[in-house]
């Protein structure tokens, strides 16, 4: 791996808000709620022809009609024209290969409304701002979720942080950028054979502290959570992102550097966890 990381340039005008100003985040009934109450003929057609698929064939004691609703409706709205097969299978959410507008090729990520890891989400989700009010009901948590990962990927990258773009979410259905195809995917950064670990760290620090300057702090940052695609580095697995003001931030803040400094030391990089911590929150500090 020998390829230089350049780093993004922010938006103008983002990543100064410092994290005060977060839009509410609506968990309410969607249109796939209202369609799937409906459940008209057409939709009706589309559910069993999805359902019937071969990709989707496991999944049916998973996805209740809303989910279906939902991928019905991206559909309507040209983000999704067909499916592929599955990227990857978890306890909370499958991701799937798909085309898009465009012919662009795009990631949809379902997460499952009785995910295992439900009272994980919820203390991720209590103490952020945005999420006031959702209490223990499932159903809101993994749709907070869902929309909480939306709204961190586009923060991210409104900072300058190479994430996967966000593209479209409706209610448990996220759409974004797909960062390699199946046949030829990124590769963890705990994969692959780091040949120049200096620049890698200045990269992935930079990232930390322009996610600390939006107001985010990853919170399960690793080696595990980055990627390398055509020489980029790329941040994933922003779902449990929470903003600085989350009673935990600074406990998640620690967190991630020491799974940082511990992957560079490895690397043969001098690091120290309070070192990189003291240039993640220099928010003012120049570049």
């Amino acid at each position: 791996m020998t390829e230089e990381y350049g780093l993004l340039d922010p938006e103008e005008g983002e990543g100064e808000d410092f994290g005060d100003e977060w839009e509410e985040i609506d968990v309410s009934d969607t249109e796939a709620d209202r369609i799937a109450r409906k459940r008209d003929r057409e939709f009706a057609e589309f559910r069993k022809r999805l359902k019937d698929a071969d990709q989707f064939k496991v999944e049916q004691s998973v996805f209740d009609d809303a989910t279906f609703a939902a991928i019905y409706k991206l559909v309507q709205d040209g983000y999704i024209d067909a499916f592929g097969g599955p990227i990857s299978t978890g306890k909370e959410a499958n991701v799937y290969e798909a085309l898009g507008a465009e012919n662009r090729d795009v990631a949809v990520k379902i997460y499952r409304i009785n995910a295992s890891n439900f009272q994980q989400m919820r203390e991720y989700l209590e103490g952020d701002p945005r999420f006031k009010g959702i209490g223990s009901d499932k159903k809101k948590v993994v749709l907070a979720w869902t929309k909480k990962e939306f709204a961190n990927l586009r923060r991210a990258r409104q900072a300058g942080v190479r994430v996967p773009e966000p593209l479209a979410v409706e209610r448990n259905v996220l759409v974004m950028e797909l960062v390699g195809l199946v046949e030829d995917r990124a590769r963890r950064l705990a994969e692959v054979n780091v040949e120049n670990p200096e620049t890698a760290f200045e990269v992935v620090r930079e990232y930390m502290r322009r996610l600390y300057g939006a107001g985010l702090v990853h919170g399960d940052l690793s080696e595990y959570n980055l990627i390398i695609h055509d020489g980029e580095l790329v941040v994933i697995d922003l779902g449990q992102a929470v903003t600085v003001h989350h009673p935990n931030a600074d406990d998640f803040l620690a967190r991630d550097c020491r799974n940082v400094a511990s992957f560079f030391t490895r690397q043969g990089i001098d690091v120290a966890p309070s070192d990189l911590r003291e240039f993640v929150t220099a928010v003012d500090a120049e570049p």
